[in-house]
Parts: structure tokens; C-alpha cells; sequence
């Protein structure tokens, strides 16, 4: 017991010091809580400006979430559309409409439980992007048969 009184003797001559020196001038020595009941409240009570925030919040992200989901919507009726024109068979006989539309179904599927809205626009962004690229490949592929007629046509 001598020996911890020898320290406590010390650190509370230590203290004394530092605080006539003025190192320690508003800080806490002791402890780091509140010093009046109105602190304690402020440190642990959930004020109403937050909870406005907090309502404002909610409902940004609803509406970005329903706005989300339009565009997914949006999406895969676009797919569909799409799909129309690839009436071809693969080599098993399927035809490459039923064949994408298996799979953008399948895709959307797996995306579905997807909740971070960053990762939600990437997916979105990407579809409209392949979507855009296999019509102007279509496109692309459709005028080439068209030259090709056209030039067989002209040489007979």
C-alpha cells in the first residue's frame, strides 16, 4: 500500500505542476465524460434536426431505389425488344432469342438482391452498353448481307 501512495503522491505533484506551468489549460485530466448533465444529454440523446435528416434520407433513397428499379424495368423490356430480331437457330436448333433471353433473364435474377446503388448503376450502365452493342452489330451484319445481295444480284 506504501508503494501506491508513494505513486499517487507523485502523479498528483506531477499534475500540480503541469497546471501551474499552464500546459493543461481545458483539458481533462482525470477523466474524459461529461462535466454537466446538459453535456451527458447532448453526448447521448438523438436530436431532431438528425431525425429530420435522417427522414430525408429514407426518402432519397426510396426514390433513388424506385428510379433504380424503372430503369431495370426500362432495361429488360429494351432486351426483349431486342431479342426480336435474332430469329436465327445455333447449332442445337435454339433460336438466339430464346437463347438471350434465358440469359438476360438469368443475369437479372442474380442482380436482383444487389443493394449497393453504385454497383446497381454499373450493372445498368453495362446492360444499355451490350444491349447497344449487339443492335449496331445486327446493324452492321444486316447491311453486309444487304451489300453482299446486292453485288451477286448486279453480276448475273
Amino acid at each position: 500500500m506504501s508503494r501506491n501512495l508513494q505513486i499517487q503522491r507523485r502523479l498528483s505533484i506531477g499534475v500540480k505542476l503541469i497546471t501551474r506551468l499552464g500546459s493543461v489549460s481545458s483539458e481533462r485530466c482525470l477523466h474524459e465524460g461529461p462535466d454537466t448533465i446538459d453535456e451527458l444529454l447532448d453526448r447521448h440523446i438523438v436530436k431532431k434536426e438528425k431525425l429530420v435528416d435522417d427522414e430525408q434520407e429514407e426518402l432519397l433513397n426510396r426514390r433513388r431505389l424506385a428510379s433504380t428499379r424503372r430503369e431495370a424495368l426500362s432495361l429488360y423490356r429494351d432486351i426483349l425488344r431486342a431479342t426480336r430480331f435474332f430469329m436465327w437457330p445455333d447449332s442445337k436448333g435454339v433460336l438466339w432469342r430464346d437463347i438471350l433471353r434465358q440469359n438476360a433473364r438469368k443475369e437479372f435474377e442474380e442482380a436482383r438482391i444487389e443493394t449497393d446503388p453504385e454497383i446497381v448503376t454499373r450493372l445498368l450502365i453495362g446492360g444499355r452498353e451490350a444491349v447497344e452493342s449487339a443492335l449496331d452489330k445486327l446493324v452492321e451484319k444486316q447491311r453486309q448481307q444487304i451489300e453482299r445481295e446486292r453485288d451477286a444480284g448486279g453480276r448475273h
